[in-house]
């Protein structure tokens, strides 16, 4: 009745649990590296990582290579186990930070935020990085399995299924949130359907794993039994001792009420979810932050008509600064009570687990 192991190619996870990749620096190779250590896999996350170098403003490019690089070297130094980056496609550096992750050895890019249509053009020289599509329905899977096997002569190693509960940037119109017919336990069976032709022309199973909104064991429990190989969480891992976030971040989610997770509408043009905040209540009442850009860091983002910055708040809100930014949050944020270590975490989500399966077997 213990986790089931979660296989990705020829890699192993004792534990089927993926930690989100969470940005701006909240999962870097803190948090990363203690969820590898611990058999889950661990996720660093390539937005804006290389805020901390002192030529993020003029070098933009450059930092954040160098930072992500740094990033993975520290989190191999601390654990043999599983690593990945999570990469958003629509970050006008994408491709900068494939090619570090694939250079450094990443166990695996995961790339969300846009369909990362090009991805398997970058492994080369034999590169053993598996990559893994962030989507949000079963036709984005269609699509880019398609797309890469007429190509690249290449599929998914697996795929990440979030639903509209995630935290942060969501693949959904806002009036798709609400709706049952895009739920994550609708959409998880539709996936699995959709590769299974897929999984027959590649000779290996395409895994698909469920992210946004998953908060116990029992939910890892309700999803595997709906076809999902493991699932994704980020929120929980947030409310870690070992997560990259300063400690008011993380306090935020313990004092939130239900009603202060709210959508907002994202410079970059999409929904996100978020904690209501100073710095929020002020954009909702017409106050600009004016800001020049350095960064130009999101591809769909027009700083000329953006009343603030993500980049700026986001970095703010990573060092506690919540005045001055806001913490994405999953939809389940709120439920966060106290702030344990990641053993800790993964045991009690183990034990809630075995608990669902050993009732479901005596049902």
């Amino acid at each position: 009745m213990d986790f089931p192991h979660l296989k990705i190619g020829d890699l192993v996870a004792k534990i089927p649990i993926i930690q989100g990749g969470m940005g701006v620096g909240i999962s870097l190779s803190g948090l990363a590296s203690a969820v590898a250590k611990e058999g889950g896999i661990g996720v660093i996350a390539g937005a804006m990582i290389g805020m901390g170098e002192p030529d993020i403003g003029s070098n933009y490019r450059e930092a954040n290579m160098r930072a992500l690089a740094t990033e993975l070297r520290k989190a191999r130094e601390k654990t043999s186990g599983i690593l990945g980056v999570n990469i958003m496609v629509a970050l006008t550096n994408f491709s900068d930070l494939v090619k570090t992750s694939i250079k450094e050895g990443a166990d695996i890019i995961f790339a969300g935020a846009g369909l990362p249509l090009d991805l398997p053009s970058y492994l080369k020289d034999g590169a053993k990085t598996k990559l893994v599509p962030i989507i949000s329905s079963a036709r984005a899977a269609t699509i880019i399995c398609k797309k890469w096997l007429s190509k690249f002569d290449y599929l998914p190693d697996a795929f990440v299924v979030e639903g509209p509960k995630a935290g942060g940037h969501l693949g959904f119109k806002p009036e798709q949130i609400d709706d049952p017919e895009f739920s994550l336990e609708k959409t998880v069976p539709e996936v699995v359907e959709a590769v299974k032709e897929f999984e027959s022309k590649a000779g290996r199973p395409i895994p698909v794993i469920a992210a946004g909104g998953v908060w116990d064991g029992a939910d890892i429990y309700k999803f595997m039994q709906l076809g999902a190989a493991g699932v994704q969480m980020g929120t929980r891992f947030v409310a870690t001792h070992e997560c990259d976030a300063d400690i008011k971040f993380k306090e935020s989610y313990i004092s939130a009420k239900e009603e202060d997770i709210q959508i907002i509408k994202s410079p970059v043009g999409l929904p996100g979810r978020a904690v209501d905040g100073p710095f929020l209540q002020d954009v909702k009442a017409g106050l600009k932050k004016p800001f020049k850009c350095p960064f130009h860091c999101i591809s769909s983002c027009d700083f000329t008509k953006s009343p603030y910055c993500i980049a700026l708040a986001l970095v703010n809100a990573k060092k506690g600064l919540l005045k001055h930014g806001f913490a994405f949050a999953g939809a389940n944020a709120y439920r966060v009570s106290a702030i344990v270590s990641v053993k800790e975490l993964i045991e009690s989500l183990r034990q809630g687990y075995i608990e669902a399966a050993t009732a479901a077997g005596a049902a």
